[in-house]
């Protein structure tokens, strides 16, 4: 028995029963997918040629990845980060091919040859990182960050990587390709990345006509997403119908990577730019929604193919070689990482778990590798010997992460903290925080007879609050296996009270994507705070100081000699109003969140600013006319003594 249905079945047979197990032995589902390839490929050969096929169509989900990636992140989020990206990203892609370089060319490797090994061996997998760090809830902490630093920039790096190595062909054996210019090499060389992209734009061009054909392909992203989008999702949206914003969803995914495929650009780089563009768009929720089943699937099939291409015969014909290749790879790559965590001065928990992470090669090496057979660099034998190599090394990643999860951040914890506690209680509240901000929140909450349960992750904290009978629970909220263990998904409220934004931020958008029927509440730090918590998803955000600010201005009013009842109003007036604005140029902010550049919400702050005494007392008036008796004003006793002079301090 064959054909398509035949095989699909084969896939999605392994799949089912080798994932689960994986994920109960604690090894994740990329582990599992890729121990399931290895079954129904070299093992017992149910799949043959067609595997190559398959995973060209599977790259996709790599793709959706960084898609969804890019929806996750804002231009602003980008710029924070320019200085991973480009320091801790650049010198790890330059030292780590330097070092295996050098390495290949003291084990006899002509220096061409080294060369392109180096810069194919720099490359680490952004799939198998990437899912396993969101499984682990590893992605949101400082090593996570800087892993996806380092793996976006060697997204990026994979452009001039294609357009170096037909350089390194030695004169007379390069490939067919090599009359040619650089770019119809390129674009060739990324036909396995795009699906579908078997003809070329670039071909052909001179430099400066390559550079403005890609230049135009990346403006045409950029303003299509950022001013066509909008219009066309409020159009498909009218339907009504989710399966056509489902299709219209996966068109603009497909769409970009051919797009890219045809200039020669990575299309996963294409699509993670289109996503970031996207970022704040009022549909990317729907987005992220509609593609993230397809990015499931497609990710596990392309792990899948992944061990089923190992090719054991070659494996088992020279083991000690090749193990020792493979160690040695992860080795030296491992030494660079550690060396350069150390150099950023990241904490030891983030340093190993960015050293551990990004070992591996990555599946844009099989692109490479392959390129360098048709460019002439490298012949076949040895381009088989270095896929078996990335292969193996991409298997024993999530072994490696499994052994960070389970051995070395507990040693750390033990060393410089304790593990978080046992939870063995649910509460209809859930309380991140119990400082200043969330412990009066609990103590109104467990006064009133609600039953809360409160993470807080200052050791000291909990045990002084302990001692007074405030109980709390040591562990990182922004951990989900804690909130799971916490009873996340029992509770009705889910209070965020830490002074962490970015953290704050990353807490709302996760139990709003996984929890929606949870409601948030959050502290905000400031306005900016406030709105980035409305735009991920919170239900209700208050900020930290305007009740206390606004108390201690109507003493000082009060102070001053208004009446009390006078006093009462204005300070109701100005909370009405301010709510209004805030309603209002959440609508600016939206557009633009950098308020440095944005002009129409800079001019509307000083038009509410000079108009807010004229817009108070006339609220206020109507106010008083409305529901004379909305206030009870104080006996006239009182007010006689508020009224006199009161003594100087």
């Amino acid at each position: 028995m064959s054909g398509p249905l035949f095989q699909s079945l084969i896939y999605l047979c392994a799949a089912v029963i080798a994932v689960p197990l994986a994920k109960r032995l604690g090894l994740g589902s990329v582990l599992g997918y890729l121990i399931a390839g290895i079954l129904i490929g070299p093992v017992t050969g149910l799949v043959g040629s067609e595997e190559q096929e398959i995973q060209q169509f599977a790259q996709l989900g790599v793709v959706m990845m960084l898609f969804l990636i890019g929806l996750e992140l804002e231009p602003r989020l980008i710029w924070e980060m320019r200085t991973r990206l480009l320091g801790l990203g650049g010198l790890q892609v330059a030292v780590t091919a330097t070092l295996i370089a050098a390495v290949a060319v003291m084990l006899g490797m002509e220096w061409r040859i080294a060369v392109a090994i180096g810069l194919i061996f720099s490359l680490s997998s952004t799939a198998i990182v990437l899912q396993t760090l969101n499984e682990k809830g590893l992605a949101r902490t400082e090593g996570g960050r800087s892993s996806f630093s380092v793996l976006l920039f060697q997204d990026i790096a994979v452009i001039p990587i294609l357009a170096l190595i037909p350089l390194l062909a030695p004169p007379g054996l390069a490939g067919g390709d090599q009359g040619g210019s650089s770019a119809g090499v390129v674009s060739h060389a990324l036909d396995g990345v795009a699906p579908g992209a078997g003809t070329s734009l670039v071909a052909g061009l001179p430099g400066w006509g390559h550079a403005l054909v890609v230049l135009g392909a990346v403006a045409v992203v950029l303003v299509a997403g950022r001013f066509l989008s909008r219009p066309w999702f409020r159009f498909i949206a009218k339907s009504r119908l989710r399966e056509i914003f489902t299709a219209s969803s996966l068109l603009l995914v497909v769409g970009i990577t051919l797009i890219m495929g045809l200039v020669g650009l990575s299309p996963a780089l294409g699509t993670f730019l289109a996503g970031v563009v996207l970022a704040n768009s009022e549909y990317r929720h729907e987005l992220v929604s509609d593609i993230e089943p397809f990015k499931g699937l497609l990710l596990g099939l392309f792990f899948i193919t992944v061990g089923a291409r190992m090719d054991f015969s070659l494996l088992f014909g020279d083991l000690p070689g090749v193990l020792d290749l493979t160690l040695g790879l992860m080795l030296v790559k491992g030494l660079v990482l550690f060396g350069l965590a150390q150099l950023f001065q990241l904490e030891p928990g983030d340093g190993w778990l960015v050293t551990l992470a990004l070992t591996q090669a990555g599946e844009l090496c099989f692109v490479l590798s392959s390129f360098s057979v048709q460019s002439g660099v490298i012949d076949t034998n040895l381009e088989k010997t270095l896929s078996l190599v990335v292969a193996l090394s991409m298997l024993l990643t999530p072994a490696l992460l499994f052994l960070y999860e389970r051995l070395i951040l507990p040693c750390l914890r033990g060393a410089g903290a304790q593990s978080p506690d046992a939870i063995d209680e649910r509460g209809r509240v859930l309380i991140a925080g119990n400082g200043r901000f969330g412990r009066i929140i609990n103590r109104l909450l467990v006064a009133s007879g609600v039953h809360t349960v409160v993470l807080e992750q200052e050791a000291a904290l909990i045990d002084t609050l302990r001692q007074v009978g405030i109980k709390s629970y040591y562990g990182d909220a922004s951990r989900p296996d804690l909130l799971q263990a916490a009873g996340i998904e029992d509770a009705a409220v889910f209070v965020i009270a830490i002074d962490d934004r970015d953290c704050a931020v990353d807490m709302v958008k996760y139990v709003r994507r996984h929890y929606p029927g949870v409601r948030i509440l959050a502290r905000a730090v400031d306005v900016n705070h406030l709105y980035m918590l409305k735009k991920a998803g919170v239900d209700f955000a208050v900020r930290e100081l305007f009740d206390g600010s606004l108390r201690l201005g109507m003493e000082v009013l009060r102070t001053l000699g208004m009446h009390p009842f006078r006093v009462e109003k204005m300070a109701h007036a100005f909370r009405r109003h301010d709510q209004a604005d805030l309603d209002h140029l959440y609508e600016l902010w939206d557009e633009n969140p950098d308020i440095a550049r944005n002009k129409n919400f800079r001019e509307r702050t000083r038009q509410l600013r000079d108009t807010l005494r004229e817009m108070m007392e006339t609220d206020s008036l109507e106010l008083h006319e409305r529901s004379q008796r909305g206030w009870t004003p104080p006996p006239k006793s009182s007010v006689k003594e508020a009224d006199e002079p009161r003594p100087q301090a």
